[in-house]
């Protein structure tokens, strides 16, 4: 009989994912992404194509959500192991005003989940609160 892969370490990878979008700590960085991973996604109706050494200058130049006091938002709606070493997580998260759905594709390196490639898609824009 074939072993089944264990989920809890996939799982605490995502969560490190959810903890950087909100926080930007890029010191936790390159625990989440893999250093050749790349991100895809349409932001006002362009594709987008960033390298991980991009993404990680734009979160570091970033105000995070976290110092903004932002509505945190972070769900993940499928996990799907394709080996002891694969997976694909798609998840919701809500970064400062724009609430995103990512699939993050998943390698397991040297013993820990990182995250190889992301394709995003700009789910929902929120508008501030009104202050009346």
């Amino acid at each position: 009989m074939t072993e089944r892969p264990t989920i809890a370490p996939l799982l605490e990878a995502v969560d490190r994912y959810f903890t950087l979008m909100y926080d930007n700590d890029v010191s936790q960085f390159d625990r989440v992404f893999a250093p050749t991973a790349q991100l895809h996604g349409f932001r006002d109706a362009e594709l987008r194509i960033l390298p991980v050494r991009d993404y990680r200058t734009m979160l570091a130049s970033t105000a995070s959500p976290k110092s903004k006091n932002a509505p945190r938002l972070q769900e993940i709606l499928l996990v799907d192991l394709a080996s002891s070493a694969q997976a694909m997580v798609k998840v919701r998260v809500r970064i400062d005003a724009l609430q995103y759905v990512d699939y993050l594709a998943y390698h397991c390196i040297n013993r820990t989940w990182l995250i190889t490639a992301k394709s995003f898609h700009v789910e929902r824009r929120h508008e501030p609160a009104s202050t009346s």
